[in-house]
């Protein structure tokens, strides 16, 4: 897979383009991406998601993703890095806080934007860094900065929506680093055993659960089984993978456990989900 780099804190740039201005690859930095207009396929770590003008997506350290294009296409691209994050005077006072939800994005395909009524004020925004992009006037980074502080923000404010209720800027950091690690080892239920998490973490495995729910508000199992379940729903409704595929991506020993599992969280059966998925589109 294709990486790329930047070589400064953030970047912006606006491209019209028929074909994919750039085919599937990754990068070590954040990248927002706005549909001005245009229509076609977003897709992000094999998953697909059909895009149009007012769409945003937020593309996360080592996500690989790319763009099919059906109708010409104008994309707003911002890219910006952990440094810029820690430099910009940007919520100074919770950094690790804006950081854990960021990081937190990925896995979750198509619009960033939850909130409709945050849509059009991207949109604005948008418009005004373009204006203040092309025309170089007086102050013309710092006001590009600003706006761009403002779309992070936004952006932050939507993904927060559908972390845990509970987890505030009030949240101890190794509770926030407990959260990443069951997200990113999601996959591996070995890795999701109380007793390797509280090896991981240095803390006792007697004490780890009512550590957990502490800051939870909510088992680890429940918490583990939750993000799980919201996990598998995205690829039974973004993605093609079969479900035994799907199955062995999260560690099931068998079609059969995946379907227990599943219709247990749900009262239906994967099948019955993508089917009504795809039929309420």
């Amino acid at each position: 897979m294709q990486k790329e780099n930047i070589y400064e804190p953030f970047s912006i740039k606006f491209v019209t383009a028929d074909d994919c201005p750039r085919p599937g690859h990754g990068h070590n930095f954040f990248e927002l991406v706005y549909v001005i207009s245009g229509t076609g396929t977003q897709s992000i770590n094999d998953n697909t998601f059909h895009y149009r003008a007012g769409h945003m997506f937020l593309i996360t350290p080592e996500d690989s993703h790319s763009f099919e294009i059906e109708t010409t296409t104008e994309f707003f691209f911002l890219r910006f890095t952990d440094i810029y994050l820690k430099n910009s005077s940007l919520l100074s006072d919770n950094i690790q806080r804006l950081e854990f939800i960021l990081h937190n994005a990925n896995h979750r395909p198509g619009c960033i934007l939850k909130n409709h009524s945050d849509k059009p004020f991207v949109g604005s925004t948008v418009e005004a860094i373009r204006h203040e992009f092309e025309n170089k006037d007086l102050y013309n980074r710092e006001l590009v900065q600003q706006m761009v502080n403002t779309l992070i923000i936004i952006v932050a404010r939507n993904i927060a929506r559908y972390l845990p209720e509970q987890v505030n800027m009030g949240t101890e950091e190794k509770a926030m680093d407990i959260l990443q690690y069951i997200q990113q080892n999601i996959y591996y239920p070995e890795k999701l055993k109380a007793s390797s998490i509280s090896s991981n973490f240095a803390v006792s495995e007697a004490y780890i659960g009512r550590y957990f729910k502490r800051h939870a508000n909510e088992t680890l199992q429940q918490y583990i089984t939750n993000y799980k379940t919201k996990m598998i729903e995205h690829r039974l409704q973004f993605s093609d993978k079969r479900l035994n595929e799907i199955a062995g991506e999260f560690g099931f020993t068998d079609e059969s456990h995946f379907n227990k599992f599943f219709r247990k969280q749900s009262g239906q059966s994967p099948k019955a989900y993508r089917k009504e998925m795809r039929e309420a589109v």
